[in-house]
This record gives C-alpha cells, structure tokens and sequence, in this order.
C-alpha cells in the first residue's frame, strides 16, 4: 500500500464518510432486489401505521406507513436511487463544465478570463436557490430538468477552483517547455495542467455531492424536483409535514437519512482534503 493509501486510512474523516456514503449507495443500489413492500401503490387501510421494527420480519412496515398507507422503509431505499442518481449526474456535468471553463480562463486570461469569471459573479450574486425555482418555474419540473438545473447553477465553485489552479501553474517551466518544442494548447491544458488540478477536482467533487442532494431534495420538497408518486427524501418530507405531531415517523425517517448523508458527503470531502491537500487542513 502506497503512501497515500496509509493516510486516507489514517484519516478518520475519510473511513467515517467513506463507510456512510457507501453503505448509503449500496443499499440505493441493491434496493430493488430486497424491498418488499410497492414504492408506489397506496393502501388506505395501512395508512400511518407507526414503525413495528422488525417485530413481523422483514415483510412488515420497519419504518411505518405514509397517508397513503405506503411503506416508509420501502420509499426510503427507493428515494434514495433518484436522489443520489441525479446529484451524481449533476457533479458530473457541472464538473466537467466548470473544469473546462475555469481551465480555459486561468489558461488564456485577458478578456477570456474576465468574460468567465464575470459571469460565474453575475452567477454567485443570485441566491442559488431562487435561480433554481425560476428556472424550473420557466421549464417545467422533471428529473431531466432538475438535473440541468443543478448544473447550470453549481459549475461556477469548480470555474473559481480551477482557475485559481492553473494561474499557478501556467507559467511554470515543464509548460513553457512544452510549448517551445511545439504543443498544442489543448495538449498542454490536457495531458499537463490537467492532471496538476486533479487532486481540487476531487475534493470539490465529493463535497458537491451532499450540496447536490440538499438542492434536490429541497427543489422537491417545493414540488418542483421529483413528481409524485416517485419517491424522493424530499418528497416524502413534503407529504409527512402535515402529520408531524400524529405520525412523526413520516418525517424523521426521510429527514434523519438526508441529514446522514449529506454528513457523509461532508466526511469524505474533509477525509480527501487533509490527505491530499494538507495545507489546508484547519
């Protein structure tokens, strides 16, 4: 095992978010092949049954029942796979747009730079939020939407970043070097500075996930994410806010899983960066 792979063991932020968010994942993963109960089909005559736990097995209402008499455990799993699905995609895509942008702006500076860098401002002066309930007000709500939502307004962080990277690098003599024998900019920003912001990539990256899985299920919770009757954390925290006194357990399920996993998210982002970038350790 190498010297890295020693510290991120070392790192009790890292086991302690690795293990949540993989623990999390498998379970969204393998959710289908172990549920029992329909995500989606309502029986009224089941309606808020509180939590047995596994006093009749597997086959019973672990968590309890929603007012629709569905099975909250059953929801949970499934929810998870749109949550955790769309807020992958949308890091993903909002990485590679803002890796490619904050590359192109810290590479070529001059008015590039200022044209990017002055749209990620007009961006980040707009509260995240409310850009993300107009644009989906205009377009329409749907995971297809949601998830460009997402991107449009989360590429900026990574375009700030990486930027920031590569003015450090640019200039540095393995580059000029490079572009005396003749390489292309696209080589150069490819197979030489790409590699040397990496590492930033990868922290803001596994932070994101949890900001991700918060705007989803925010965005759904306003009814403008996941439609009903597909699952979603926030979705079921939306239907359980008006029994919260009488059936708690419709709300705190759904809300204790967001919280551990944005928790996670937060754990192995923390864990990444005291390993690989110990200068900004606290």
């Amino acid at each position: 095992m190498n010297n890295t792979g020693r510290r991120l063991l070392r790192s009790k932020f890292f086991l302690i978010g690795f293990t949540i968010c993989f623990v999390i994942m498998l379970l969204a993963i393998i959710s289908p092949l172990i549920i029992v109960h329909s995500p989606d089909k309502a029986n009224l005559s089941q309606r808020l049954r509180p939590p047995d736990f596994f006093k009749n097995g597997w086959a019973g209402h672990i968590l309890g029942t929603d007012a629709m008499g569905q099975d909250v455990l059953t929801r949970l799993l499934i929810g998870s796979r749109y949550s955790l699905l769309i807020a992958c995609i949308a890091v993903i895509l909002s990485g590679i747009i803002g890796i490619c942008a904050g590359m192109i702006a810290g590479y070529y500076g001059k008015w590039l730079d200022n044209l990017i860098m002055r749209l990620a401002d007009i961006q980040l002066s707009i509260p995240t939020m409310l850009l993300a309930i107009t644009i989906v007000a205009i377009v329409g709500p749907s995971l297809y939407n949601l998830t460009i939502v997402l991107v449009v307004t989360c590429w900026v962080q990574y375009a700030r970043v990486i930027r920031g990277n590569v003015l450090l690098v640019r200039n540095m003599e393995f580059i000029n070097a490079s572009r005396v024998v003749g390489a292309s900019d696209l080589w150069i920003m490819a197979k030489q500075i790409f590699p040397n912001v990496l590492t930033p990539c990868i922290i803001l990256g596994s932070q994101q996930v949890g900001y991700m899985i918060l705007m989803e299920a925010g965005m759904s919770f306003l009814g403008l994410g996941v439609q009903p009757p597909h699952p979603s954390w926030g979705v079921m925290i939306s239907d359980g806010r008006n029994y919260i006194q009488s059936a708690p357990w419709t709300v705190i399920a759904p809300g204790v899983a967001l919280m551990i996993m944005v928790m996670g998210c937060n754990f192995l982002g923390d864990g990444l960066r005291d390993v690989f970038d110990p200068k900004m350790k606290s």
